[in-house]
């Protein structure tokens, strides 16, 4: 088994590679606007650094979200064309569920990112492979809690979350690691599609002109 994990749901471009039993080589890289120009050169440093060729790779691990609009469909789109040429397939996973099994909390916790818009994407765990809520997008006051919360969400919202722990961003290599755990158990993979939880932040300007030839 050699998976290649990426994800671009959240401000980290990053990819990853896993025998099945541990990380191989992983890149990662903060930069919300940049996922486009990114997340190739992060698939080939970490090719690079395993000493394999693409074609070597069994299965495509990618985080479907939530996240924004754009950044998110880079990952999904990368994944989806990954999988179509190399005839592999493709396993969706929460991004979300990333973070939660990165986060080692072994009792009940949340895990919230930064949605913008003063709001966080955000889910309740029971232990770290465990999701016992849909993901959704709130205010940070509406969900605060006195429960531990990892991810973006407590760094940026602290009076909501005051107990709030890493990672702040989700890893190609935690999400690689769950993916073979759950392939391993024969669990089932979300859909290859974007978690999207609201509208999109671009608008078309609402005194925009259609121009017609005449």
């Amino acid at each position: 088994m050699l998976l290649l994990a990426v994800d671009t749901a959240t401000p980290a471009v990053t990819a990853a590679l896993h025998d099945g039993t541990s990380v191989v080589a992983e890149s990662s890289q903060v930069d919300a606007r940049r996922h486009g120009e990114l997340l190739l050169p992060a698939v080939d440093r970490v090719l690079s650094e395993a000493g394999v060729k693409l074609d070597a790779v069994t299965g495509i691990v990618v985080g479907v979200g939530p996240g924004p609009y754009t950044g998110l469909r880079v990952g999904l789109v990368t994944a989806a064309t990954f999988g179509s040429v190399l005839g592999v397939p493709v396993h969706g996973l929460c991004t979300l569920d990333g973070l939660a099994y990165a986060s080692g909390i072994e009792g009940p916790f949340v895990v919230a990112t930064d949605a913008r818009r003063k709001e966080v994407y955000w889910a309740r765990y029971s232990d770290p492979r465990t999701r016992v809520s849909e993901p959704a997008v709130d205010r940070p006051a509406d969900v605060a809690t006195e429960l531990p919360v990892v991810g973006a969400g407590a760094v940026l919202y602290p009076e909501a979350f005051p107990d709030g722990r890493g990672p702040e961003h989700v890893s190609a290599g935690a999400l690689a690691g769950l993916a073979a755990e759950r392939l391993a158990a024969g669990a089932d993979f979300l859909p290859v599609t974007p978690l999207y939880l609201r509208r999109p932040d671009a608008q078309v300007p609402k005194n925009y002109k259609v121009v017609t030839p005449k």
